[in-house]
C-alpha cells in the first residue's frame, strides 16, 4: 500500500501503475471516461482536480482509494445531514 500526503504523491503513484500495466495516457483517460488533459495534469500533481474524476481514475487502475488514521464510518453515512 501506498501513502499519498500530497497531490504530487498521489500522481506519482497512478503514473506509476498506469505505466505498469503499459497503458498510455489516453488509453487510460478513455477507460476513465475523462480527457487526457486531466491525465496530464492529475499525474504532474495538480492539486484543483475534480476527486469524482479523481476516482474514476484510480477505479479504471484497479485500486481503491482506503482512509486511513480516521474514525470509522458505515459506507451509507455519506453525507451528514442526508
Amino acid at each position: 500500500m501506498t501513502s499519498i500526503r500530497s497531490p504530487q504523491q498521489l500522481g506519482h503513484a497512478l503514473r506509476a501503475a498506469r505505466k505498469q500495466l503499459g497503458l498510455t495516457q489516453p488509453q487510460l483517460a478513455l477507460a476513465a471516461g475523462v480527457g487526457v488533459r486531466f491525465i496530464v495534469d492529475l499525474e504532474a500533481g495538480n492539486p484543483t482536480l475534480r476527486l469524482e474524476n479523481v476516482l474514476r481514475v484510480i477505479d479504471a487502475l484497479g485500486g481503491e482509494l482506503q482512509l486511513s488514521g480516521l474514525p470509522s464510518v458505515a459506507v451509507n453515512d455519506q453525507c451528514e445531514g442526508g
